[in-house]
């Protein structure tokens, strides 16, 4: 069981970015990296499944979190604060861990700073197929406030009224009860009276317009270390719903792209892995070769 982390700011391009470090600067580090909409503070319950002492930095994407709310919410902007991150940290031979727009920004960084990780955790990555990225661009709301997500509930009384809410339906539901308290204890924060989203919902739709618009298959040739990709079931080609969260965004054929990749299916699962399994992705931290 680890300790409470630490908090830090680390400004980049004139944003403030907090951060969050658990154990000692010695040994591997562990660098994790949220999905849209989510926080550093959703890997605490992965954290506490690691060994004590563990060395571990996980980020708040600018949008996010304790992180300013300053645009561009692209995935160029997402990669270069990232890759800043990762150079002021001089990190070497780390584990490079990333759910889901994470895992986008993790591949994404290790193509340029190679020298900064010894292997990656991919889980459930929004990298699609080259052929997915050119149909998607033609498939758009107008504004990010036509987007169903941008009507998400912003206000909320306390931490504990969001987890009452959430608790029951799903995909919150299939989540360990911790993480979600997680999800919802770190994911406000006080306005006046009340409590807001972390990451406001117009900021979360434009980061979803915006994913169609980033391919990252020249990246991908360029990551030589080992790459496991966890993966989720696939949305069914009749399946319109975009609220439906939890089907894995993630390309089939995606681990084999990498010159050093390894596919590792989970159809117990949906895309939240991380919330669903903390210890199974702590596992995965772990063991560089590991199997469930």
């Amino acid at each position: 069981m680890q300790s409470d982390p630490r908090q830090h700011v680390f400004t980049h391009d004139g944003v403030d970015l907090h951060w969050f470090e658990w154990g000692e600067r010695k040994g591997q580090t562990v660098l994790l990296v949220h999905a849209t909409g989510f926080h550093a503070r959703c890997w605490d319950q992965v954290v506490a499944a690691l060994p004590a002492g563990q060395h571990v930095v996980a980020i708040d994407m600018r949008g996010h979190g304790r992180s300013d709310k300053t645009p561009p919410y692209n995935w160029a902007a997402f990669g270069a604060d990232l890759e800043a991150f990762v150079r002021s940290l001089a990190l070497r031979e780390a584990v490079g861990v990333g759910h889901s727009m994470g895992g986008h920004c993790v591949a994404h960084v290790a193509a340029r700073v190679p020298e900064a990780f010894a292997r990656l955790l991919l889980i459930d990555p929004v990298i699609m197929s080259p052929e997915a990225y050119a149909a998607a661009r033609h498939q758009s709301f107008a504004s990010p406030a036509e987007h169903p997500v941008a009507r998400r509930r912003a206000r909320w009384s306390s931490w504990e009224e969001m987890r009452e809410r959430f608790r029951d339906r799903t995909p919150f539901s299939r989540w360990q009860p911790e993480v979600l308290a997680d999800y919802c204890r770190f994911g406000l924060l006080p306005q006046g009276d009340d409590w807001v989203l972390a990451c406001p919902g117009e900021v979360e739709a434009t980061i979803y317009m915006g994913s169609a618009r980033t391919e990252i298959h020249e990246d991908i040739r360029r990551v030589a270390v080992p790459v496991t990709v966890l993966r989720a079931p696939g949305r069914e080609p009749e399946d319109t719903n975009v609220m439906d969260f939890s089907k894995s965004p993630t390309w089939p054929a995606l681990a084999a792209r990498f010159p050093n990749g390894r596919d590792v299916f989970l159809p117990e699962h949906s895309h939240f892995i991380p919330m669903e399994d903390p210890v199974l992705v702590a596992r995965f931290i772990r063991e560089a070769n590991a199997t469930p």
